[in-house]
């Protein structure tokens, strides 16, 4: 049987806070999809190692960025600059940071559910 469903984005299933940012998460169609809000000078390092105690984050990302550009430096010394509009997929081991001083809006299809746990 397929069942067809609908989220509202005014209406996560969970959410979680860390300095400068929070992740929100929806669970849909067995899978869970995240929307994270990140302030200029959000960066992963600094607020969310603290909390999960890896060098680097650990999650791949599958993501849309809806507004603001997010610089990852990747463990081998790789960047990429992801601005509004682009798609990106990032592997994991990577640090990332808010540039600028606008505002990271990020739809991420893959990893938000492990973005803030080891």
């Amino acid at each position: 049987m397929i069942i067809t469903e609908t989220k509202n984005t005014g209406n996560p299933d969970e959410v979680a806070y860390f300095p400068k940012g929070k992740v929100e998460l929806f669970s849909i169609g067995g899978t869970i999809v995240g929307r994270a809000t990140l302030a200029p000078g959000w960066r992963w390092s600094t607020s969310v190692k603290p909390m999960v105690k890896t060098d680097t984050c650990q999650a791949a990302h599958f993501q849309y960025l809806i507004s603001g550009t997010l610089m990852v430096l990747m463990d081998n010394g790789t960047r990429i600059e992801c601005k509004a509009g682009d798609i990106s997929f990032i592997t994991p081991g990577h640090d990332e940071w808010v540039v600028g001083n606008e505002p990271v809006v990020v739809i991420d299809f893959q990893g938000m559910a492990d973005f803030a746990k080891r």
